[in-house]
């Protein structure tokens, strides 16, 4: 069903932050290969960058690949380093053509050089578009970030206070997510964005990444607009 005549486009978050889960146990549903569900679940990619570049969110981050992942078994890695890579250049085209600018987040230098080089490559091609950021989360876990920095924060020799450490996190460029949504059923935000969801509204869904879809994403839009936004004060303080 199109949720879209039910969104206010005046209420809309600013920022979206997705955990595309499912992949794997979609295609062993299908009697396939884990990778197969990592391929289908590319489309899904773009319906949900489309979607929320129509609706004019200005931030959309993708959790792609997660520190623990690492752990996945050799051959599924390397199949989704090389889809990434594959992936990254098939769509520069719609990038360009939407006005989007690729950004990415994480422990980027320990990527295969293939995968690095070509995310390096779209986000320069990119770097002028300016209808919406989507931002990439790779090599990337909340533990990761937090910890860089504070590192950061005490090489500078600053006093360690709640904004200075914002300002080194890796995404103090960018505002925090307000909505996250998480696909497959799984009801956990898995080390993705720990500070910077702090506030924001959780959102789950039993489908299934594959099967992600505009009007799923929409959804998920009417649902966070319909909740009231307290952020530690009473519902007749914001009312």
């Amino acid at each position: 069903m199109d949720s879209s005549s039910d969104i206010d486009l005046h209420k809309l978050p600013q920022h979206v932050a997705v955990i595309m889960d499912g992949n794997g146990r979609w295609a062993q549903k299908h009697g396939k290969a884990r990778v197969y569900g990592h391929q289908h679940g590319v489309e899904s990619v773009r319906q949900i960058t489309e979607a929320a570049a129509e609706m004019g969110i200005p931030y959309l981050s993708l959790y792609a690949f997660s520190t623990e992942n690492w752990n996945r078994p050799a051959y599924e890695v390397t199949a989704l380093m090389t889809l990434l890579v594959q992936t990254i250049k098939n769509e520069i085209e719609t990038l360009q053509k939407n006005q989007i600018r690729l950004q990415a987040v994480g422990n980027l230098d320990r990527l295969p050089r293939a995968t690095h080089r070509a995310l390096e490559r779209a986000i320069e091609q990119t770097q002028h578009n300016d209808r919406m950021t989507l931002i990439l989360a790779l090599n990337y876990s909340g533990k990761w970030d937090i910890t860089q920095a504070m590192q950061a924060l005490q090489a500078s020799g600053a006093d360690v206070t709640q904004d200075a450490l914002e300002q080194h996190l890796s995404t103090a460029q960018w505002p925090d997510p307000e909505l996250m949504i998480r696909t497959s059923g799984e009801l956990r935000i898995s080390n993705f964005f720990l500070w910077q969801l702090a506030y924001a509204e959780l959102y789950f869904t039993d489908v299934m990444w594959p099967d992600f879809r505009k009007d799923h994403f929409k959804q998920a839009i009417v649902d966070f607009q319909k909740r009231q936004r307290r952020f530690g004060k009473t519902g007749e303080q914001v009312s």
